[in-house]
């Protein structure tokens, strides 16, 4: 045997090699070696903008309202975000492909349905290559984009309709025209600053002629206006530098939203769905706009108008129109009669038919985007498209957490942080109800994650999640649906907040212009405080002028919006109204103080409130002031009860000045630590707020309306892209100014979790891989190497990993030596058995024991030392599994281990042998005398 040992010793040298692959150990770097990971839902929000390819059938884009634009080139089947890194913006209002170059695609920001959370657009944006990279073109402060328009046979002659600012007048409304594809832009139609162009046509057989609708919208946090006496349908002949209103048989009073289709099949033909007062309805022209006639009066074609207002005419069938509004429709007869539609999603926006197939088509509504192959009769799914518009987050204290929150128009919905358990159906198996519905709030009951307190639209509920039963309540039992806000008892907005006490999870608070509290889960409420909004009669009107009506509970004006209840000190409550104020009770409601910032501007919404983790006298707020047009970030902090305020936020110290902040937390293991949530994403700051770090990493560039902290994660939701969580902020907690030397961060405590991830690391949901994370930081970059080991508590070395790749696992990758912060993640394994040919150890080892682990980090003479905490999964424990069982597994895995890595060397040492063996002797040749 010592022969054969020889004999593999020397030849290994030469005939083995065993290349490093990736494997559980897990690199990343950013700015801090750092990432959000989505965890869904997979279930689609909002899309207001679609378009196809001709000349590719499969293909599709869709632009949703805070989730940029996405591809599917297989019928809708998978779909994948194409604007990531290239938009400001995540809100799209138009899509274009040039119907003489494919590759080339204009994307339009900002959608045109003004409900009260549309995310405003920053310009158009232009692709030569089908979405693979974008670049900007242009027009940055039209605010949105209601349609683009592509000459036929130039794809650099463009037309966009500037609908404008969605919250304040602009200058900057009306129809551009470029002829170099977004280099420059001219205005050529202008109206006012109050009135934008909603959409765009050509007449199928001319370019030079261009119908325009015009538009003038505005919201205000406590109305919509719709309509005015110069809005309608304006046409231009020569390519848009002349244009004129086309009037004959069109309503000649108020003109509200308006939506043009023309047909290739009768070109001549230009129908209209108009808003109007009187005469709103569908209206049909055969002579190119000369003259009107009213087709349709059907009232449900124009629910909602500035929501809706869709019309689409069948390219090859001039009799078939549809309309998209609540309810999808269909008329063959040219708009006399309508058939309503199934579609897998109510709400619809836009559609798309492919011009030689009519049974082909891309739709969108409130839930995604579909595509029919059948006209309609069969659907692509929409629960693969992770856009969900998400209200505000709350998170349960089970194991594993959840994280919840209304999803617009659809359901309150439950996520986990990582798998439960297997899931036959995927990750849609895990989805969780709350009760409430779409606008949410749903707030768990600590200690018991079954129980959810959840509001609808000022309706309060208490759900059970293991009956699916849920008690429902209106406060002074009054429907806020269909109501002035004045004639209302209780003004309890759309979104009105539900605070369950830190200190007592039987008091909740709910809020409307009063803090009502119950002590025994909303069947009985008192008030607790006097109206504390600003209340302005003269606000307190019916939702929805000059024309229609809109009175959802979005335009509730003087009602609170934020509430949060002190952790340290039971009693101190502050309270945050849409309309400005902002208040604080110290002994639970018996007196309320109006300590609003001064200097902060009337009328803005008090968006969060953050009753500080380390200070009973400090609070937060985040003011949000983009619904009266103003996007200036209003951060403050006091530190004696609101008495005295400081602005955070002074455009000059890290949040851009026309960057509004919804949202602001401070990190409960770090006084000072805040995380805030912007309109584009995610700022931090390590001194209180006095400066801001960009904290975006590879997070999208969308709307954060929600944070939390939970178990040393940092929780967001998003207006457009769902629940992302940033795994273990440790590395924060101990982060410094004077990151001069080589640093080992302590490790939060580890779960030893076994669980099995499918699917590859960037799908979504995203879930990370059972580990714990060791975190390091490097001042410069390493020139000597670098070592990490880890040690049980008997001081054996269990696992290692190098900056030398050759000196690795088979399954890790080799240390990072460049500056900076690095994080490694150990999947909680020993060593594998070893490869037989290199002696290095490869994967599958056994799975460590709770304990505690010496985490040793060297590079050249200097050594560096932690302790990281494995911990027992709770419900394994819960299942009698004890310390001592684990154990015995491990001393038996880690025997097969080593019984194995000698077997595996004994089989390749005998294989050499035998392989040098049957070659035989060497041959010599006979002794050849001088003579021959």
């Amino acid at each position: 045997m010592r022969r054969v040992s020889i004999v593999f010793i020397i030849l290994s040298v030469y005939l083995s090699s065993n290349p490093v692959s990736a494997g559980s150990a897990e690199f990343r770097f950013d700015s801090l070696d750092l990432r959000y990971r989505c965890i869904g839902p997979n279930r689609g929000g909002r899309v207001t903008a679609v378009t196809g390819i001709p000349s590719r059938p499969s293909t599709f884009f869709m632009g949703s309202t805070g989730g940029g634009v996405w591809k599917t080139v297989d019928y809708g089947q998978t779909w994948i975000n194409v604007s990531d890194g290239f938009f400001e913006t995540g809100s799209i209002g138009a899509l274009a492909v040039a119907p003489s170059d494919p590759d080339i695609v204009y994307a339009g920001t900002g959608s045109e349905g003004l409900r009260s959370n549309v995310i405003r657009g920053r310009g158009i944006y232009r692709s030569v290559n089908s979405g693979e990279s974008w670049t900007f073109a242009g027009l940055k402060e039209t605010g949105q984009i209601g349609a683009v328009l592509i000459h036929p046979n130039d794809p650099d002659r463009v037309w966009a309709a500037a609908l404008g600012q969605p919250f304040a007048p602009n200058p900057e409304r009306g129809v551009y025209r470029t002829t170099n594809g977004g280099a420059s832009w001219e205005k050529v139609l202008f109206l006012s600053d109050s009135t934008g162009a909603v959409d765009l046509e050509f007449h199928p057989g001319d370019p030079n002629t261009i119908y325009a609708a015009m538009w003038r919208a505005e919201r205000k946090p406590w109305t919509i206006i719709s309509g005015s006496a110069e809005g309608g349908v304006y046409k231009s002949t020569d390519g848009g530098d002349t244009w004129r209103r086309l009037t004959r048989g069109l309503p000649s009073g108020l003109i509200g939203k308006s939506d043009l289709s023309v047909t290739p099949a009768d070109p001549d033909r230009l129908y209209v769905l108009m808003e109007a007062k009187p005469g709103g309805g569908l209206y049909r022209s055969d002579d190119c706009g000369e003259s009107f006639r009213l087709v349709s009066d059907y009232e449900r074609l124009l629910e909602r108008p500035f929501y809706y207002t869709n019309v689409h005419a069948d390219p090859s069938l001039p009799d078939r129109v549809y309309v998209n509004c609540t309810s999808f429709f269909r008329s063959d007869d040219g708009g006399s009669t309508w058939t309503r539609l199934g579609n897998p999603h109510g709400d619809n926006h836009d559609m798309w038919i492919h011009p030689r197939n009519s049974n082909l088509y891309i739709q969108s509504n409130d839930g995604g985007a579909n595509v029919t192959r059948d006209g309609g009769q069969t659907w692509s799914t929409q629960h693969n498209q992770p856009t969900a518009e998400i209200y505000t987050l709350h998170v349960d204290d089970a194991f594993p957490y959840y994280v919840y929150g209304g999803q617009q128009d659809n359901t309150t919905i439950g996520v986990p942080s990582f798998p439960p358990y297997p899931s036959p159906s995927g990750p849609s198996g895990y989805w969780r109800v709350a009760g409430g519905c779409e606008t949410g709030p749903a707030v768990p009951r600590p200690g018991a994650p079954h129980i959810f307190y959840s509001n609808c639209k000022g309706r309060f509920g208490r759900y059970n999640r293991i009956t699916g039963q849920e008690k429902q309540y209106y406060v002074g039992a009054a429907n806020m649906y269909g109501h002035n806000p004045e004639d209302l008892k209780f003004r309890f907005q759309r979104v009105a907040p539900i605070l369950v006490s830190p200190h007592d999870p039987d008091v909740i608070y709910h809020a409307s212009q009063y803090v009502h509290r119950t002590t025994d889960e909303g069947v009985t409420w008192e008030i607790i405080s006097p109206d504390l909004t600003a209340f302005e009669p003269d606000k307190q009107v019916i939702s929805g002028t000059p024309i229609t009506r809109d009175i959802t509970g979005e335009e509730v004006y003087s009602a609170l919006y934020a509430l949060a209840e002190s952790p340290l000190r039971q009693g101190v409550i502050w309270a945050g109204s849409n309309d400005g104020p902002v208040h604080v009770t110290t002994d639970g409601g018996s007196h309320w103080k109006n300590v609003t910032p001064p200097g902060l501007p009337p009328g803005g919404r008090v968006q969060t409130l953050e009753a500080s983790p380390h200070n009973p006298a400090k609070a937060y707020a985040a003011v949000y002031r983009i619904l009266l047009g103003d996007y200036t970030p209003y951060l403050y902090r006091t530190e004696d009860y609101g008495e005295t305020w400081t602005l955070l936020t002074t455009g000059e110290n890290g949040i851009p000045a026309d960057c509004a902040v919804r949202v602001v937390r401070e990190d409960p293991d770090r006084e000072g630590l805040l995380y805030a949530g912007t309109e584009t994403g995610m700022f931090l700051s390590f001194d209180d707020g006095m400066n801001w770090i960009l904290f975006q990493l590879n997070l999208p560039k969308t709307q954060v309306t929600d944070i939390r902290i939970f178990r040393k994660d940092l929780i967001l939701s998003t207006m457009g892209r769902g629940f992302y969580i940033l795994d273990d902020l440790s590395p924060l907690h101990q982060w410094d100014n004077r990151m001069d030397t080589t640093r080992l961060f302590d490790p939060s405590p580890a779960f030893r979790l076994q669980l099995r991830i499918r699917g590859r690391s960037a799908s979504v949901p995203e879930y990370r891989r059972p580990g714990a994370f060791l975190d390091y930081y490097l001042p410069r970059d390493l020139n000597t190497p670098l070592r990490l080991d880890i040690y049980d508590s008997r001081g054996e070395r269990i696992r290692s990993w190098s900056s030398d790749p050759g000196k690795n696992r088979s399954a890790d990758s080799a240390l990072k030596t460049r500056a900076g912060h690095h994080r490694l993640i150990w999947d909680m394994r020993h060593e594998g058995p070893r490869d037989p040919r290199s002696d290095i150890p490869g994967r599958g080892g056994p799975l460590a024991v709770p304990g505690n682990y010496t985490v040793r980090l060297r590079t050249g003479d200097s050594e560096l030392k932690t302790v990281l905490t494995l911990l027992m999964d709770p419900r394994v424990e819960a299942d009698d599994v004890t310390a001592a069982d684990l154990q015995e597994q491990l001393d038996l895995a880690l025997k097969t281990r080593n019984a194995l890595s000698r077997a595996r060397k004994l089989n390749h040492e005998i294989g050499i042998l035998n392989q040098i063996l049957s070659k035989g002797p060497p041959k010599t040749r006979s002794p050849v005398s001088p003579e021959q």
